[in-house]
């Protein structure tokens, strides 16, 4: 089983393995990312509220009860639309005018971790991205900890809302490195080519042929553009689930769930299948953001004020 993570002097071989692009917000650098920053240690702003890891709110963004997070929306499916003249409209209709993913409306249609089925009918509720608010996403890594913490931005409100912690699998330890290993540190913007692979699906990698899977699990976000205090720049690099290998007889992929909690990368981050589908399903329609530090007393968040939205569990 393949078990290294992307190379950066691979990069152009498996970019060409995209197997399905979701509409994606255009980004350029006059693009508003960020709203003053400033320095905050999470240990102090959270010392009266519940530790990150306990806390899940990304459940909130698919909930179409009154728990549901401000950014969006539940709505009613209808083949007629205002919106679309000349044929019935379809879930991809809906992602492209709400820039919400398909992936992100089918699990808050079907109320469970299932990111393809698409069955509809009229009257049918799902969750969407308002069109009103103007949002972004932020990634924050602890080198140190492997951890990766989730946040949204709402560039309206000027406030900033933690959305969940996950546990990361790094860089391998590479002491002549800046940040001690081979994941680099700063602020990137992630892109646009994204890639969902499945189980049978192979392209070269490493002048060989390869079960993707095998290599970069069920998703791939790559970095696009270096923001501020890089040091690599962003190409070949990216966040991807951990390998795994499909058991035909089961039906069913086995992830290296070792491959997280640790450094053994060759510098791409590492999640959890759950978590980078989870994670993908959300970002991959708005600006997103991924700052890598070594410890998360270096960070400097955006935004001026924390909503915290309660103490939920």
């Amino acid at each position: 089983m393949v078990a290294s993570a992307f190379k950066k002097n691979e990069s152009q071989s498996s970019l060409q393995a995209v197997v399905e692009t979701l509409p994606v917000l255009p980004v350029n650098k006059n693009d508003k990312v960020i709203i003053e920053p400033t320095k905050v240690h999470h240990e102090e702003a959270l010392l009266k509220q519940k530790p990150n890891q306990e806390i899940d709110r990304v459940r909130r963004l698919f909930s179409k009860g009154m728990d549901k997070l401000p950014i969006v929306e539940t709505i009613s499916y209808s083949s007629r639309v205002s919106w679309l003249k000349g044929r019935p409209a379809w879930i991809a209709d809906y992602a492209t005018y709400y820039q919400t993913s398909r992936h992100f409306i089918a699990r808050s249609l079907n109320n469970r971790l299932d990111y393809m089925t698409q069955n509809i009918n009229p009257g049918d509720k799902f969750n969407v991205f308002r069109t009103d608010k103007q949002i972004q996403f932020y990634l924050l890594v602890d080198l140190s900890a492997c951890t990766m913490d989730f946040y949204y931005l709402d560039l309206d409100n000027n406030e900033r809302v933690f959305l969940k912690t996950y546990m990361v699998g790094a860089g391998r330890l590479d002491s002549s490195s800046p940040s001690g290993s081979l994941t680099p540190l700063g602020k990137y913007m992630l892109g646009s080519k994204i890639a969902v692979y499945k189980p049978g699906v192979e392209h070269f990698f490493q002048n060989r042929k390869t079960h993707m899977i095998e290599v970069f699990g069920t998703r791939w976000l790559p970095f696009e553009r270096e923001l501020e205090n890089c040091t690599d720049s962003a190409k070949g690099y990216g966040i991807h689930g951990v390998p795994c290998r499909f058991d035909p007889e089961k039906n069913l992929l086995i992830e290296e769930e070792n491959s997280v909690g640790c450094y053994n990368s060759d510098g791409c981050l590492r999640l959890k299948m759950n978590d980078i589908e989870e994670i993908f399903s959300i970002v991959v329609t708005k600006p997103t953001i991924i700052e890598i530090v070594k410890s998360k007393q270096d960070a400097v968040l955006p935004m001026l004020k924390e909503n915290f939205l309660g103490d939920d569990k």
